[in-house]
């Protein structure tokens, strides 16, 4: 008698979107993005502020006219892992502590204190990929 394979108790997850690198892909990746969490009956924060942050860096430091960039979701077990991949890969974010007075430079410092962990890994060129991983 075939023994069946053991059921995965905790399914893999996934949700991938290619947006244009402006304002309104960025704003359309973290709409989108909160929607597939609210579907998959996930916490809608921090997760959907760190999306905002990622997506609103590719849209407007890691933008190339004509290339998109790439959100991805997916969660295994008790992390949602969230990646934005752009195609600066010349272009590696650092964060840095902005002025009183500036009126942007804060997301890094926002994804830093909301994430578990972040970083960027290269991918093939011109590409990278700006990750953050939260634990639910």
């Amino acid at each position: 008698m075939k023994q069946q394979p053991p059921e995965l108790t905790t399914p893999v997850r996934n949700f991938s979107l290619q947006l244009s690198p402006t304002p309104r892909g960025a704003r359309l990746a973290r709409l989108l993005a909160t929607e597939q969490l609210r579907s998959w009956g996930l916490p809608l924060d921090p997760a959907r502020q760190v999306i905002a942050e990622l997506s609103a860096n590719a849209a407007e430091h890691g933008r190339i006219p004509g290339r998109d960039f790439r959100l991805l979701l997916y969660v295994v077990a008790d992390t949602l892992r969230i990646e934005v991949t752009d195609t600066r890969g010349d272009r590696l974010p650092t964060p840095q502590l902005p002025t009183p007075e500036s009126e942007s430079g804060r997301g890094l410092l926002l994804v830093d204190a909301l994430a578990d962990r972040w970083g960027v890994t290269p991918g093939l060129p011109p590409r990278k990929t700006v990750w953050a991983e939260l634990t639910l």
